[in-house]
């Protein structure tokens, strides 16, 4: 693939650029990386005054864990989604962003959206470890599954950088794009389960009953990719069991496909960039 092969020949390029991301991103500031856990922290202090105080959304305890704070349940979701929109959002303003040097000097463009991606992976990390601590003092036994949740990661940015490289070509086409994401993400949110258990939608779904011929809502609703990407993590770091065989090889495919397709998408316009913008 071509972006295998662009990476390769700009490993220098891309480990500048990533550098400048994430040190551009909090310069001059006091707290510096620390701001990096305020937007999420924020987050669930309001969605929890909300939805575990106010409505009482009660999603159980953790099987096996036996864990029972909202809170943490909360940011199991809540984190990888917020990673995903951060890559999408960011790859889409990287090549406009970047106008000038595009149309000065010749270099793989595909540098800026994955040096993009490098830099939120970064932050996402240090909010995870945040996390996986706040899990242990909790007093669940995460440990022995902090592997197999950075190999979640691994699968997640793949996905997520594939959606930012189709995403940074529409954009850079149509710059209505990112107006229309923004709108898009906030829908996508409330589709997926961040806020409620899975289980409320397989009830309201047996209540409903098919839509079209066996379908059921539930069926159209597991369509969305990051449903799986949140079970899996919430059974990792919440749970604390193997996610299902079924819904990692559809993470997995996920994934694939959308890094296969931005590959294409990108490697067939990139040549143009310098016109288009």
């Amino acid at each position: 693939m071509s972006l295998v092969a662009d990476i390769r020949t700009s490993r220098e390029l891309l480990v500048n650029l990533t550098r400048r991301e994430v040190k551009g991103k909090y310069k001059r500031t006091l707290l510096g990386q620390l701001w990096s856990l305020a937007n999420p922290l924020a987050q669930m202090l309001v969605y929890t005054l909300v939805f575990s105080v106010i409505i009482r959304i009660d999603p159980g305890p953790g099987v096996p864990s036996g864990l029972d704070i909202f809170a943490l349940w909360l940011m199991c979701a809540l984190l990888p989604w917020s990673f995903f929109t951060a890559v999408v959002t960011g790859g889409m303003s990287s090549l406009v962003g970047s106008e000038n040097l595009i149309k000065k000097v010749y270099f793989p463009r595909s540098a800026l959206v994955v040096a993009n991606t490098l830099a939120s992976s970064y932050t996402w990390s240090i909010e995870m470890v945040v996390l996986v601590i706040a899990i242990l003092l909790a007093g669940a036994n995460v440990l022995p599954f902090v592997p197999l949740v950075i190999v979640a990661m691994a699968v997640l940015l793949v996905f997520s950088l594939g959606v930012a490289l189709m995403m940074s070509i529409a954009n850079a086409y149509f710059r209505d794009t990112q107006h229309l994401m923004t709108i898009l993400f906030m829908v996508w949110f409330y589709l997926t389960p961040i806020l409620y258990p899975i289980s409320e939608v397989a009830r309201q779904s047996a209540k409903v009953g098919p839509v079209v011929g066996d379908i059921t809502v539930l069926d159209i609703y597991r369509l969305n990719p990051m449903e799986g990407f949140t079970e899996v993590f919430r059974n990792l770091l919440y749970d604390n069991r193997i996610p299902a065989v079924g819904t990692v090889l559809e993470c997995v495919l996920w994934a694939a496909v959308a890094l296969v397709a931005g590959s294409l998408v990108f490697d067939r316009h990139q040549r143009r960039l310098a016109e288009v913008l």
